[in-house]
Formats: C-alpha cells, structure tokens, sequence
C-alpha cells in the first residue's frame, strides 16, 4: 500500500500550509490503520519532520499523482 506522509522539515516552528511538503512510502501492512502507524513510526524515526497527515492512496489518487510527476517513492 502507498501512503502520503505531509509533513514540515522541523518542528521548532508553527506548521504553514505554504510550508508542507509530502513523501511517499510503500508500507506492507494488513489494514490501513496498521499502515498509518508503521509509516508514522518510520519517518518519525529516521527524521527530524513534524507529520501532519498519514494518508493511504487510492488507485485513482496514485495514478493522478504519477501524472503530475510529484510522485517518488521515498526509501530509508
């Protein structure tokens, strides 16, 4: 499953949406809720970003997003 992490680059500073980035991870999970925690608990481990919103992608929302060439999976 492919899940959208938003996120700020620190979170020393008040979040601005004009300031949120996002990634993308491919977390092997039973459910969703289990890929929310699973992608959570890695980008909160191996980065200093303060996580807005975990979101799994539907189909449709994945192939939009390879279209608009924002997309790229993000490894750690």
């Amino acid at each position: 499953m492919i899940y959208k992490v938003f996120y700020q680059e620190t979170k020393d500073r008040s979040p601005r949406r004009e300031q949120t980035k996002a990634l993308y991870l491919d977390i092997d999970a039973k459910d969703e809720l289990e890929g929310r925690i699973k992608a959570r608990q890695i980008v909160e481990e191996k980065t200093p970003y303060n996580i807005e919103l975990v979101e799994l992608l539907s189909d449709k929302h994945l192939e939009y997003e390879k279209e608009t060439g924002a997309f790229e999976l993000t490894e750690f």
